[in-house]
């Protein structure tokens, strides 16, 4: 592992870790959480390590990631709350399916608008990540439609299920999907905001190399 990728690494892990611990804390009633808005920081992580070290290095900070965030499922599904385990099995598969299958794709799509304005590859990968990783997500955790993994995972996460106003003043549909459409909403907007700190950050870490 080359120390050059060390920061890279680091900050991924603290986002990981920083995101699974703020999505216990919720806001505007339930809505969202605070990891929704930490969460994202890790596609900005993983399309700077791409356009400064290439795809070996961001497949690299992704994997710590993974590894990372499995390691925070575990830690979550001994710690009891009032419903049961911080971190269903569920929300687990879920969660880390989610994160290899989206950042993997980041930096594919990344890859191939690399030669492009210099907005544009980081903008659609991020774009297209985030939403598939909110599909993944929110279908495996959530979804009726699922339902592989038995009865008792299930219970853990009925309470998403509960049909409520969509948005909260739409039509009636399931608590998850307005969930998800609420976190991604956050997704594409700091996917947006991202584009200043790429611009800064890849140009200062540029100039170091060069």
């Amino acid at each position: 592992m080359k120390t050059i990728h060390l920061p890279g690494i680091i900050a991924m892990a603290t986002v990981v870790v920083a995101s699974n611990i703020l999505v216990q804390f919720l806001l505007l009633d339930g809505l969202l959480t605070w990891g929704a808005f930490t969460y994202p920081l890790a596609f900005l992580i993983n399309d700077v390590m791409n356009r400064v070290y290439g795809t070996s290095a961001a497949r690299r900070v992704v994997l710590v990631g993974f590894v990372v965030g499995i390691i925070c499922s575990l830690i979550g599904s001994q710690i009891i709350l009032e419903f049961g385990p911080a971190v269903s099995l569920r929300v687990a598969v879920g969660s880390g399916t989610a994160f290899l299958v989206a950042h993997l794709l980041d930096i594919s799509i990344f890859d191939r608008f690399r030669d492009g304005k210099w907005w544009r590859a980081p903008l659609a990968s991020t774009l297209v990540g985030s939403t598939v990783d909110t599909a993944l997500f929110f279908t495996i955790a959530f979804s009726q439609s699922v339902s592989v993994f038995g009865a008792d995972a299930d219970a853990a996460i009925s309470w998403a299920w509960d049909v409520a106003p969509f948005m909260t003043f739409g039509a009636e549909a399931p608590l998850w999907v307005t969930l998800a459409v609420a976190d991604w909403m956050v997704k594409l907007l700091l996917a947006l905001l991202a584009l200043v700190p790429f611009r800064i950050i890849v140009g200062s870490l540029t100039a170091r190399t060069t």
